[in-house]
């Protein structure tokens, strides 16, 4: 009576908070930050060291290695990883989950500036945290049949970039493809002869004749004047010009030894957008900031950009990832419509009154909408999993509104009573006991969540607080808020519950399976005998996963050619399959790069990418139907190519985790035992039924041609190993000497050997080398030219040469596929002695997902218990409502198995909230069962609160699956995320409404008795 006296007084108070925190939901939904993850930081740094060209065994032995001793010393380390190739290595520094990489960042920092000075010459280095804002959320490209290749890039470059990087939120923006400017002096050893000049002379001309300097300052009375020497050379005419040599026969100008034209920096990545060469531009998001608002910003400047292009150049979005954003948002917000619809329909029908619907409309939406404010003032964003947990809520926000209103509906709705509206609030005081406890049965939930790590506990961290909130505001609502609407709205007076004129057709049906059950126990069994039964077999043939499958609306194509194919050669051999691609009527756009990668990895020549952007969802087939009629027509029709397929969010989730492929066999041992196994165990698990894109971990960077110089001959030619270097650097690479200014811009210049004398492997031997006595003499003369073939990457783990066999899983679980795995690791002579192997991948990560979810399954378990028995203080009837809760969690294995849905972690989660939505549910029961046993015998009174709780039991199990609908069905891009979770909750749902209603009520009376 106090809470109800309460309530009374306070009622336009308790009004006014809902209409104010719903509002203030409304508003902050505006400004709530929107992305594609959860805001998490990947404890993964990536390391790149450039250190020129060089064989990659002395890169491992001159850079990788120093470095990898250097960052195993700093503080929470946990792996150390690298891939080394020529001149080059990418080292990923792994720490524990958890750490603060806020201040891990700056160590990393520190030790690669303390080990610069011991790595070979001229080697930089850059250190780049792993979180989702490392890849581009947006990319244009730009065409053109007209324009050359180096004004496409200075359009980008210098016109583009600027506009887009001062953008709020735009963290940088990165030009791939084209063609920078660069002059170009070609050299004719003979005319250099000729005039008695050499090399070394013609660099340093040039770079002294290139002066713009400030040599110091002039005060003069009462003006101070900056004194600068202003030589610079500013265009190819002035270039040509310069005096590469003085003597008593005159000068030599530069073009009298070299031709000098205006060319292109070398090229050694091919970009092309379907099909065509083309220049990409890719946008990076500043972290925190709102991915759509910034994408909107994006768009509109490229708008108002593209008059300014010249009439050939055609712009193209080949990614937008704020569109799988929006759409996701969008599959959401229908999902929580139609659910909220569907709820409606339910309390409609069985209680008969549009005042009484009206009341549920009002306050799950508004639940639902405060719920926003709260994630507003905890930092969060609205992402794949807020968004995911938010719809996924509505059910479990019903259940509090309905339980609710239909206990109000029974009391204040009862003609005999004739109390009418002044039993409404009563009747709310009376249900606020065994409300707060099926809420905290739900909430409770939650909590174990925390011993979640890794990928999982960073992604439901987000979804468990969103839901949480959710029905916290929603117990709230229905505690205090709907009781004053139901007084204001319903009018008792004249509607009357539609239970009090007769028993419904499914409360006789109850009542006589109910007798049936208490007279005969054993039909008990029958029931759920069966059950486990299924279950079992279900669980058996359900394939396991680690993330939900989604449609992102695009995915990427990895491609790898032939060992040391060149650059020009792979881009026409994948020429096939862009014919391919754009033949397919599901393909909207493509975007290919041949040497680089989205995702930044070391790439050689003859290995790329394709990003394939689908078209609306509605106007094509599942992007995985999409994938596979690809994959079989490359496989039928372009033979030499290695590919694989994949969804960007997950290749970028294996980016950022470092683990891509969900199979990974780590293989150590000796370095040639490596190379010759690596393609034998590929080989086996390619095998393996539902294995795919198998990969032997040997990335192969071509041939290398060693030039060996004969030290005697070289001597008696007044030439040394050292010197002779540099001068083939220069010549066949080229050496930036120095850079002419323009407005915009510095252009380098470049010296080289004319290419005509460069053109083939046999006209190494034929270049010209001046001697020390000024003639020239063919660079075969005194050196011999070695082919070394296959020369591969070096991978290392933790201070220890591995190379990864990897793989993908089509048509097949994780676990299944591993196990063949081990299975055939484990035959005789696979594996030469020393070897060993280990397992990672994202089978690794499923593994530590499962057991902290397993982990989360018990604790839930172990709460819900201490919660009943605080409630009923008896271990028996908390072991029966817990036990009718855990037998319906394996209904769950069921219900993946007919949706045809993987057991993942989002499908775990499902079924840990199975356990306290089925103590939800007999709290209820119990509840009414406490109120009842006053007045009756304890057997009578738990059979009456069985058939009391029938109708609010019944109600809210049907809105909830109603409300889950949508995401079970996967209706709309971006909501497959939460499927897992609602086929789980739903199929829970289903097994647990006759568990309470029929099993429990028998199983108490026996207990009581």
């Amino acid at each position: 009576m106090i809470l109800s006296a309460f309530v009374e007084r306070q009622r336009r108070a308790i009004l006014l908070v809902m209409v104010v925190l719903a509002v203030g939901g409304i508003l902050a939904a505006f400004s709530l930050p929107v992305g594609l993850y959860p805001s998490t930081a990947f404890p993964r740094i990536r390391v790149t060291i450039d250190s020129g060209e060089r064989p990659a065994q002395e890169m491992v032995l001159q850079a990788t290695m120093p470095v990898e001793e250097a960052l195993r010393a700093i503080p929470g380390v946990q792996d150390v990883r690298s891939d080394t190739s020529r001149g080059s290595a990418q080292i990923f520094v792994s720490f524990p989950w958890g750490s603060n990489m806020a201040q891990a960042v700056p160590l990393v920092d520190a030790a690669m500036s303390q080990a610069l000075p011991n790595l070979p010459p001229g080697s930089t280095y850059t250190v780049l945290p792993m979180r989702p804002t490392s890849f581009d959320f947006m990319a244009y490209a730009l065409t053109s049949p007209t324009v050359s290749p180096t004004k496409l890039w200075q359009i980008a470059q210098l016109q583009l970039v600027p506009v887009l990087s001062a953008i709020p939120g735009v963290a940088h923006v990165a030009v791939l493809g084209g063609a920078p400017p660069e002059a170009e002096v070609e050299v004719d050893p003979a005319r250099l002869a000729a005039f008695h000049v050499t090399l070394s002379e013609l660099e340093q001309a040039i770079a002294n004749a290139n002066v713009l300097q400030a040599v110091g300052r002039l005060q003069d009375q009462d003006r101070l004047y900056l004194l600068v020497q202003d030589n610079a050379v500013a265009s190819i005419r002035a270039l040509r010009a310069i005096i590469v040599h003085a003597g008593p026969d005159g000068v030599v100008r530069l073009d009298q030894v070299a031709t000098v034209t205006m060319g292109s920096v070398p090229q050694y990545i091919a970009v092309a957008e379907n099909g065509k060469p083309a220049v990409t531009i890719s946008v990076f998001q500043q972290p925190g900031s709102d991915l759509v608002t910034v994408a909107d910003a994006v768009q509109k400047a490229m708008a108002a950009f593209k008059p300014l292009l010249p009439p050939d150049v055609q712009v193209t979005q080949w990614y937008n990832q704020p569109a799988l954003v929006l759409a996701a948002a969008g599959s959401v917000r229908d999902a929580i419509v139609i659910g909220v619809v569907l709820a409606t329909l339910v309390v409609l029908f069985f209680l008969r009154n549009l005042r009484v619907t009206l009341v549920v409309m009002l306050v799950v939406p508004a639940s639902v909408a405060a719920s926003v404010l709260v994630l507003s003032l905890l930092g969060m964003s609205f992402n794949i999993m807020t968004l995911g947990g938010m719809a996924a809520s509505v059910g479990l926000v019903i259940d509090d509104t309905i339980v609710m209103v239909e206990h109000i509906a029974r009391r204040a709705g009862h003609s005999r009573a004739g109390l009418g509206r002044a039993a409404v609030l009563p009747a709310a005081a009376e249900f606020l006991p065994p409300l707060s406890g099926s809420s905290l049965a739900t909430l409770i939930i939650f909590a174990p969540l925390a011993l979640l790590s890794g990928v999982s506990g960073a992604f439901f961290k987000a979804l468990s607080i969103t839901m949480a909130s959710t029905l916290a505001i929603s117990w709230l609502f229905a505690a205090f808020a709907l009781p004053v609407l139901a007084r204001s709205l319903i009018n008792f007076e004249r509607w009357h519950d539609p239970l009090e004129a007769k028993e419904d057709r499914l409360a006789r049906w109850h009542g006589a399976l109910l007798d049936r059950l208490v007279r005969r126990p054993v039909l008990i069994l029958v029931g759920i005998v069966p059950l486990i039964v299924f279950a079992t077999l279900a669980y058996a043939h359900v394939p396991t996963g680690f993330m939900p499958d989604l449609d992102e609306g695009g995915f990427v194509l990895d491609y790898k050619a032939a060992p040391g194919t060149s650059i020009l050669e792979t881009a026409r051999e994948v020429g096939e399959i862009e014919a391919i691609l754009r033949a397919d009527p599901a393909v909207a756009t493509f975007s290919r790069r041949t040497g680089a990668g989205l995702g930044g990895d070391l790439n050689e020549a003859n290995n790329g990418d394709i990003f394939v952007k689908l078209k609306p969802l509605a106007d094509r087939a599942p992007i995985w139907t999409v994938m596979a009629r690809v994959s079989d027509k490359i496989n039928a029709t372009v033979p030499g190519i290695e590919f694989d397929t994949a969804q960007l969010m997950s290749d970028e989730l294996g980016d950022l985790t470092g683990v891509p492929q969900p199979i990974e066999i780590k293989l150590s041992g000796d370095d040639t035992a490596l190379v010759a196994t690596a393609p034998k165990v590929a080989a086996a698990i390619a095998k393996i039924p539902g294995v795919t894109g198998v990969d032997n971990g040997l990335v192969v960077a071509g041939d290398a041609i060693d030039i060996r110089v004969d030290p005697a001959k070289a001597a008696m030619l007044g030439l040394n190993p050292g010197g002779l270097s540099q001068m083939l650097q220069t010549a066949l690479a080229g050496s930036v000497v120095t850079e002419m200014p323009g407005t915009r811009m510095f252009t380098g210049v470049r010296i080289r050997l004319d290419p005509d004398q460069r053109r083939f492997t046999t006209d190494l031997a034929q270049i010209p080398v001046r001697t020390a006595s000024g003639a020239l003499v063919p660079l075969g003369s005194f050196a011999s030219f070695h082919t070394v073939s296959g020369q591969p990457e070096i991978s290392r783990e933790n201070l220890q040469r591995i190379v990864a066999v990897t793989a993908r899983i089509q048509g097949r679980g994780i676990s299944a596929v591993i196990a063949n795995v081990r299975q055939t690791l484990a035959q005789p002579g696979l594996l030469p002695n020393g070897m060993t192997y280990s397992l990672g991948g994202l089978y690794q990560q499923q593994q530590m997902a499962f057991i902290g979810l397993a982990k989360v399954f018990v604790a839930a378990l172990a709460a819900e218990f201490i919660l009943l028995v605080f409630l009923y203080r008896s271990f028996l009837l908390a072991s029966a409502i817990v036990l009718t809760a855990l037998i319906s969690t394996s209904a769950v294995f069921i219900g993946l198995y007919v949706a045809g849905v993987s057991l993942n972690i989002t499908a775990l989660m499902g079924m840990t909230m199975i356990v306290g939505i089925g103590s939800e549910m007999a709290i209820f029961l119990m509840s009414e069962f406490d109120e009842l046993r006053r007045d009756m015998p304890a057997p009578d009174a738990i059979f009456q609160a069985a058939r009391n709780r029938l109708r609010p039991i019944a109600m809210t199990t049907l809105a909830a699956i109603l409300t889950l609908l949508p995401l079970a069905l996967d209706l709309g891009q971006g909501a497959g995320m939460q499927q897992p979770l609602a086929v789980a909750i739903i199929a829970g749902l289903l097994a647990q409404f006759p568990m309470v209603l029929l099993v429990l009520p028998a199983a108490l009376r026996k207990i009581i008795t």
